[in-house]
């Protein structure tokens, strides 16, 4: 009898529960449980997409900086630095990264100022290497304003530099402003890349200029001895541009500009190509038995010129740039490292 009496009760309990007022009162306190909660998880939602929009476009700004290109920037410094600890026999390396980031960061701007030039004239198209603008992954008012702000960037530098070396401050000027005028008077102003003066620029600043610049903040003075250093680093960074303006050929006359490989023709474009990429080879061969073996060890990359080669002859032009870089990037390092490990007197003016 107890028994039945304590299912009974059990059996109205569950149906109270389920089915009852003291179940409504149950499903009334279960609602008001989530619509308090909802508000919360409304906010982390919106903190989520937040956080994603602004994870995009940092790699917007990333992407439109082109960093494939940056060892055309990097390793000048890195080599008139080796120059300076070769003549020195020291190195700071305060001066050395605040260098390396003025010279990184004009590099980058002088790449945005492209990206709104070439899209300004209708030069860039879907199909173009660089689609920040035409995919309108960023606005052109971003574009504008990222490229201010490392221009900023780079003068602030500039300061520290006065403040951190012994060079003079009208030296500083003259090749600091002479390389973030011609990283903005490549597209910008002027244009010097729309009538075939392009490369001419390119040769200089990412060459002498920028080895120079690194030198100089290190040693306090000015010497020829950089510009003599930076033939082959400067040979083989033009390489990269004129890869580059052979693959765009066809979308740059069809934009009414005039670039060298235009002017020359794929033939004779070819050849120069073939020119910038081996020379370089031969200069450090020259240097390695007449001086030093530790020259020889740019020739560590001379297999990744060969493909090169063999698809800038086929005119497959698709990443040559990019791999150009690459191999940029690569015999820049290895040079520096063979300068760096030269014998005392080993090397010419050095």
């Amino acid at each position: 009898m107890a028994k039945e009496q304590k299912e009974s009760r059990l059996e109205t309990f569950v149906f109270a529960g389920s089915n009852g007022h003291n179940g409504q009162q149950w499903q009334t306190g279960l609602n008001d449980m989530v619509q308090n909660h909802h508000p919360a998880t409304h906010q982390m939602s919106r903190m989520a997409r937040v956080t994603s929009d602004v994870r995009h476009k940092c790699a917007a700004y990333v992407l439109a900086l082109r960093p494939w290109s940056f060892s055309a920037s990097l390793t000048p410094v890195a080599l008139g630095s080796a120059l300076a600890y070769k003549l020195e026999g020291s190195v700071d390396l305060v001066i050395l990264l605040v260098c390396a980031v003025a010279v990184l960061v004009v590099h980058g701007a002088g790449n945005l100022v492209n990206t709104y030039y070439d899209f300004s004239k209708g030069i860039d198209h879907k199909k173009s290497d660089d689609r920040t603008l035409v995919d309108e992954i960023l606005a052109p008012q971003d574009v504008v304003m990222f490229g201010a702000v490392l221009y900023s960037l780079g003068c602030l530098c500039a300061s520290l530099l006065f403040f951190l070396s012994t060079l003079r401050l009208e030296h500083l000027a003259l090749i600091y402003f002479g390389g973030l005028s011609s990283s903005f008077l490549y597209t910008g102003g002027i244009g010097l890349k729309y009538v075939a003066l392009g490369d001419v620029v390119i040769l200089i600043t990412f060459g002498p200029l920028a080895v120079m610049f690194a030198y100089a903040v290190q040693v306090g003075y000015l010497s020829v001895l950089p510009l003599v250093y930076a033939v082959p680093l400067a040979l083989n960074t033009e390489a990269i541009l004129h890869s580059n303006n052979t693959r765009d050929m066809d979308s740059d006359k069809q934009a009414g500009i005039v670039t060298l490989a235009i002017l020359i023709g794929p033939t004779l474009s070819y050849i120069l190509y073939n020119l910038l990429l081996f020379v370089p080879y031969v200069l450090f061969c020259i240097l390695a038995t007449h001086y030093t073996i530790s020259m020889a060890l740019p020739l560590l990359t001379l297999p990744m010129a060969f493909p090169l080669e063999k698809q800038f002859r086929s005119r497959c032009y698709s990443k040559i740039p990019q791999k150009t870089a690459k191999l940029n990037l690569l015999m820049g390092l290895f040079y520096v490292f063979g300068i760096i490990l030269a014998p005392p007197g080993s090397l010419p003016l050095l």
